[in-house]
């Protein structure tokens, strides 16, 4: 009796399990990657549909920096998806300490390609939010092979956007990060999906916004594994009767 009741404790335990980098929440919304330990919106231009009331944004979905932080303070503000803690995504330094704004092809500093490339001197850096879900987890590759040594660039079999994972919206275009250059403040760092391309521009400049959180939202149990769940309490309960029946 106890080999099965640890048997179904374990099948329990394992019902919400998965071996995915990208773990979908609060029905298909969003998407928890375990590596960087933070939850992206599904939609990856939620601004061209809802501006949770903000004014400026354009029609397309881009907007100003600030105006992209006015958003994100909106979509809190409205406790989207039961959360409300949104951002833009982090950029830190690669090598943990300073930002090396030099360019460079091979993933060497933070300004140019290849940032957490495999087989780079950061290979699997999570530095980058943006870079390492372009890189890693989509598995896409930079305009210019990690082997370029800047400025020659050898153009990379395959470069772009290839993979979109199960993200909606992503656009082939520039996205904002939430951090500011750490020598001119009227700066931000972005990141250009298009190309695989980390770099920063005037914040009154117009890019895209991708929201995400730090850590995983509660997962709500899909409609099969309610049933499931439901049923592996029931057959619980039936063996403890049963259990309790012979002991008396």
């Amino acid at each position: 009796m106890q080999r099965i009741y640890s048997g179904m404790i374990l099948l329990l335990v394992t019902c919400g399990s998965a071996n995915a980098a990208l773990l979908s929440r609060s029905g298909g919304q969003a998407y928890y990657d375990d590596v960087l330990d933070i939850t992206w919106l599904a939609n990856a231009n939620l601004a061209d549909t809802n501006d949770f009331g903000v004014t400026g944004i354009n029609a397309n979905g881009k907007m100003s920096w600030a105006k992209a932080n006015e958003w994100i303070g909106a979509m809190n503000a409205a406790n989207y998806l039961g959360t409300s803690d949104w951002r833009l995504p982090e950029v830190n330094p690669l090598n943990g300490s300073s930002f090396n704004y030099v360019a460079s092809y091979n993933g060497s500093t933070d300004w140019g390609y290849n940032q957490s490339e495999q087989g780079t001197v950061f290979a699997g850096s999570t530095a980058s939010e943006m870079a390492h879900l372009f890189y890693n987890t989509l598995n896409n590759k930079g305009y210019c092979t990690p082997s370029s040594i800047f400025p020659s660039c050898t153009i990379q079999a395959g470069w772009g956007l290839s993979n979109v994972g199960p993200f909606s919206n992503l656009q082939p275009d520039v996205y904002w990060s939430g951090t500011t250059h750490a020598s001119d403040p009227s700066l931000a760092l972005t990141f250009y999906f298009y190309r695989g391309l980390q770099g920063y521009g005037p914040k009154t400049g117009e890019q895209y916004a991708w929201a995400v959180r730090s850590g995983d939202i509660a997962l709500v149990p899909v409609p099969g594994a309610v049933w499931l769940f439901g049923g592996a309490l029931a057959l619980l309960g039936t063996l403890r009767r049963r259990a309790m029946t012979a002991l008396g």
